[in-house]
Parts: C-alpha cells; structure tokens; sequence
C-alpha cells in the first residue's frame, strides 16, 4: 500500500486501483499510464508541484496531455508569479518518486488545485503513488478530501 491509497481508505472514499507495468526508459509518465490502460488521454491526470513567491509548495493536477498555466496558479493564489517547483524538492516534500507523485497521502499538506476539465468526468485516474500504479477517483473527492479547489489550470 501507497500512502496514497492509506488516505484514502482512512477517509473512507470509492477508488479502483490500476496497475501496468511501467517502463524505466518512458520519460512521459501521464501520457504511459493512459497508453497502458487503454484510456483517453484527457481523463489521465498528473499531479504537478509549483513554487509561488513568497517560497511556498502548491499541487496541480491536470490532463497529462495538456500543460501548467503559471499565470493561472499565481492569479489564483493572489501571488505576482508561479514557477514550476525543482523536482529535487518536489519529491522531498512529497515522499514520492517523479512520475509517481500522488495528490493523496505526501509528507505536508499543500494548497491544492483541481484543474476545472475534471468536472466533466464521473471519475478521473492519477497516480496511485507509485510509477506502474493510477487510482480512478470521483473529482469531487478530490476536492473534498485534499480541501482543493477548481481552476482553470492547463493550456
């Protein structure tokens, strides 16, 4: 078991676990895990660090086939500007591995945003916490278990 799937058990939400086997030599986590379990790319979701100034964490989950819109993070959270978070230090505040980074069960809790194409699915998969390893999950447990919110995040 994955921290990931410890929170969510402990918080009592329906998820489905879905592994496949990873390939070492994909640098393309999200758009893998999407090829291997046969689903359309727009219901994969990664889970993205960025670093707002003043030096604060935040995640983003969006599409794994579309992009982080910076301008969208920083306006959201009232700050002059977002960049992306070092990966060095986006496994460090989160316990997990690139390409394994799970919204569910890191170290710290981290403000967090949903990007608003989620609304559209009755379930959405990411990362289950590990590389090879996606959860599909009702959105809105997402927002109501990470006290998330929606934006418009990817471009």
């Amino acid at each position: 078991m994955t921290p990931a799937i410890n929170e969510l058990k402990k918080n009592k939400i329906t998820f489905v676990m879905h592994k496949y086997k990873h390939d070492p030599k994909v640098a393309n986590y999200g758009l893998e895990a999407a090829e291997k379990l046969n689903l359309d790319a727009s219901r994969v979701y990664k889970t993205l660090l960025a670093e707002l100034n003043p030096k604060e964490l935040v995640v983003c989950i969006i599409p794994v086939n579309k992009s982080l819109n910076l301008k969208a993070v920083a306006s959201s959270f009232e700050c002059k500007n977002a960049l992306m978070a070092n990966k060095d230090e986006a496994q460090k505040a989160t316990g997990y591995l690139l390409g394994g980074i799970s919204a569910f069960g890191q170290k710290k809790k981290h403000r967090t945003l949903l990007d608003s194409s989620a609304q559209s699915f009755e379930t959405i998969y990411i990362s289950g916490g590990k590389r090879g390893l996606d959860i599909e999950v009702n959105p809105e447990d997402i927002i109501k278990v990470l006290s998330a919110k929606y934006e418009d995040l990817s471009v």
